[in-house]
């Protein structure tokens, strides 16, 4: 800056006023081309029309600069790729224009899962597009094409390296194939990305997943021991004009729900029909506005039957659209086994859907260090559950701080209703501040947080908290975590899976305050030759004590693992495990003898072998066999999927647990079977069905769903889904045509 004003004082000192005002602008300009020589790329501004139709033949493609210096992440990381690909970006006032030549020389078929939309690049070929609009190396978007012109798109939150593809939002794209090589067009609006208005620098990343060669390539070089769209990893673009935000660019999502359903046990009948609207109102170019009046969710996938031999809650992910946007920045607090807030608490109730009337959600950035989210949703009550209207307002905001660090808190709000008014004294809160840790090179990761909740006639130990710290190298892995939550801590619009217990001796639940530890220490080996890509040891402790610190759990694992070459794996393992049971319980959970309170101690070994997943069919084995209190466990659990490529995946899983109990204990036999298939006859037209049979819950359910895209974020579904007990008597039955139309305004 010093040398700027003595510059411009003896410019002025002149007297030729032209030549003073020549070399004032001289230097401006040479001061912007060193501002944009530090950026890896610019992006230019198309000078005319771009047809997204695949064919790269408009003059600003072909003038604009290729990247093509792409590197190895797979199966190494330090050498150029053979995978040639060539990109280039373009930008307009609508969007963002990528383009990509992705050469493929070698003889055979790009692997293709299916046709369907949102597939994995872990097992499919693949042009992949990370962007982090704000540069915090936090937050960020994930696009990608197959060879075959399917769509994925996703979030990229804490850091990325593991795309969260529920996401579902409005791009186009267009796949062309030649001799040798194959073309992608993308057009990317930036009413679908959230963005700062008028900063023109960007990081990006590009990926190519080609299994056919064996070789996933990047542009901006990552580690083999992180994700390919790890947000740490990525270059600067800079605009050559900036974005700017202009219009309102809003979304209407109507939607027209018709229902049957038949329930045969109860002798009812239920038929329905409901409409509903969706809006997506962006307040900025980087704060967007979601409305819901009267939402129905009856697309989303049955969940999943598991087979639990443990005394807590299973958790099942949130798969409904109008949750999942930012959903990191209001479900992001706590860890996987102590949240704060859950979505799946609003709206659903042990299997069942209560009625939402009407929600709004404010989230995004407010600048480059602030994100905030709001939300509040209204139920209405179930008198034949016993269920109450309620309101679930959910205050976040998250503050970047030391690089990619940063700070949030959270408040929580359930508060009844009866009638029409609040009701105060049903209610439940929680507040909560939690600093995460994101060093600039990813090798450090970590959390620390503190939450409090609040319910009537509650006062002490109801308050949790814990701390994570993870070092993560090339060869090592060294994490940490401790957790504590108190007896009282309630969080009922959130998932806490262990301070609860049941007592079937007085049928009621009882709190129990605990302790966790959990270290785990792993070590990878890199071969330089040979069928072995790597391979290393680790050892994992599991540990939960009381509140007087005295042993409830444990579980010591000690395991082998080791990844192939042709992306097979295997790993061995053993476990030592502790366990208190605190009152008698019976551990085959399918209503045998009570094993009586004490503690058990026990061990076992394990197998599992995943095939290449890149052949038409996969296989995964798991075999345990070992102790299981005072009797014997043997597991086995097998997947099997064939791939008739493009159009159909046919998918078959196998899980039995045989428990074999001495002392006169009964012994038990678990099975879980599901079934699969998943037909993509175009990019548009879907077809799924899906059986699960389950012993221990004496359940056979079967979902058949059909979808039609007929427009870009439009969809017509047809769901059918049933239950039977195990002697095929039907339980209940429902049929569902939804239809959704996206709208922009």
């Amino acid at each position: 800056m010093q040398f700027v004003i003595i510059l411009k004082l003896h410019l002025w000192s002149k007297e030729n006023t032209i030549k003073k005002l020549s070399l004032l602008f001289i230097f401006i300009g040479a001061f912007s081309c060193v501002a944009r020589a530090q950026a890896d790329y610019i992006i230019n501004t198309a000078r005319s029309e771009i047809r997204v139709d695949g064919v790269l033949d408009e003059d600003d493609w072909l003038n604009a600069a290729a990247i093509d210096n792409f590197w190895q992440q797979f199966p190494a990381d330090s050498s150029k790729a053979e995978t040639k690909t060539e990109v280039k970006i373009l930008k307009n006032d609508a969007g963002i224009f990528i383009a990509a030549k992705c050469f493929d020389e070698l003889e055979g078929d790009n692997i293709i899962q299916s046709l369907r939309r949102d597939f994995s690049d872990n097992s499919n070929d693949a042009f992949i597009v990370v962007i982090d609009p704000f540069e915090d190396l936090v937050n960020g978007f994930y696009f990608a094409l197959s060879p075959r012109g399917v769509q994925a798109e996703g979030l990229l939150p804490n850091g990325g390296g593991d795309p969260d593809l529920f996401w579902d939002n409005l791009w186009y794209s267009e796949v062309k194939k030649f001799d040798g090589y194959w073309t992608v067009e993308m057009a990317i609006p930036f009413t679908t990305l959230r963005y700062k208005s008028g900063k023109a620098d960007w990081r990006f990343n590009f990926a190519r997943t080609d299994y056919k060669r064996n070789e996933i390539s990047v542009w901006a070089p990552v580690p083999r021991n992180f994700g390919i769209s790890s947000l740490a990893f990525t270059k600067k673009a800079h605009f050559e004009n900036a974005p700017v935000r202009k219009g309102l660019n809003a979304s209407l999502i109507p939607s027209l729900i018709t229902s049957r359903s038949e329930d045969y046990q109860n002798r009812e009948i239920q038929n329905g029909l409901t409409a509903s609207m969706d809006a997506k109102i962006p307040v900025s170019s980087s704060l967007n506005l979601d409305l819901t009046v009267n939402p129905d969710f009856s697309q989303v996938e049955v969940d999943r039957q598991v087979t639990n031999l443990t005394r807590f809650s299973v958790f099942f992910p949130e798969r409904r659209t109008f949750f999942l946007e930012n959903s990191d920045l209001f479900e992001r607090f706590g860890f996987r086994q102590i949240r704060p807030f859950f979505s799946r608490r609003i709206g659903l109730s042990q299997g069942s859907t209560l009625p939402i009337l009407a929600g709004a959600r404010l989230s995004g950035k407010l600048n480059e260090k602030w994100r905030i989210g709001a939300m509040s949703m209204q139920t209405e009550g179930k008198s034949d559950l016993g269920l109450a209207a309620n309101n679930y307002t959910v205050g976040a905001f998250q503050r970047q701080i030391f690089g990619r660090s940063n700070i949030a808190g959270i408040l929580v709000n359930r508060q009844g209703f009866l009638g029409n008014s609040p009701d105060w004294s049903d209610y439940n809160r929680i507040v909560g501040l939690d600093y995460d840790i994101y060093s600039k090179n990813n090798a450090w990761r970590g959390k620390v947080f503190y939450h409090r909740s609040f319910s009537p006639g509650v006062e002490e130990k109801r308050d949790a908290n814990a701390s994570w710290i993870l070092y993560r190298t090339r060869k090592w892995f060294v994490m940490w975590n401790h957790e504590y939550v108190g007896e009282n801590y309630r969080a009922e619009t959130g998932f806490v899976r262990r301070n609860t217990l049941y007592d079937p001796g007085r049928d009621t639940t009882v709190g129990y305050t605990y302790w966790r530890l959990e270290p785990k220490v792993g070590y990878t080996m890199y071969p330089e030759n040979g069928i072995v890509n790597s391979h290393g040891p680790s050892v994992y402790l599991d540990h939960y004590m009381d509140s007087t610190f005295k042993t409830t759990d444990y579980l010591i694992r000690t395991a082998y693992e080791i990844s192939f070459q042709n992306t097979s794996y295997l790993r061995l393992s053993h476990e030592e495990k502790f366990t208190l049971l605190q009152f008698d319980a019976d551990i085959t959970f399918v209503g045998n003898d009570e094993l009586a309170a004490g503690g058990y101690n026990y061990r076992d070994f394990g197998v599992s072998w995943n095939s290449d997943r890149r052949r038409l069919l996969n296989l995964s084995v798991e075999v345990d066999a070992g102790q299981y209190y005072l009797g014997t466990r043997f597991r086995t659990g097998l997947f099997f999927s064939y791939r008739a490529q493009p159009w159909g995946v046919f998918t078959i899983q196998y899980n039995r647990n045989e428990l074999r109990n001495a002392n006169g204990f009964q012994s038990a036999y678990l099975d879980l079977f599901g079934g699969r298939i998943d037909l993509t006859f175009t990019k548009k037209l879907f077809f799924t069905t899906f059986v699960q049979y389950n012993t221990q819950g004496n359940i056979l359910t079967s979902n058949i769903r059909f979808q039609w895209r007929f427009k870009p974020m439009s969809d017509l579904f047809i769901v059918y889904s049933d239950n039977y007990d195990p002697f095929l008597n039907v339980q209940n039955r429902a049929l569902v045509l939804k239809l959704i139309y996206w709208l922009n305004v």
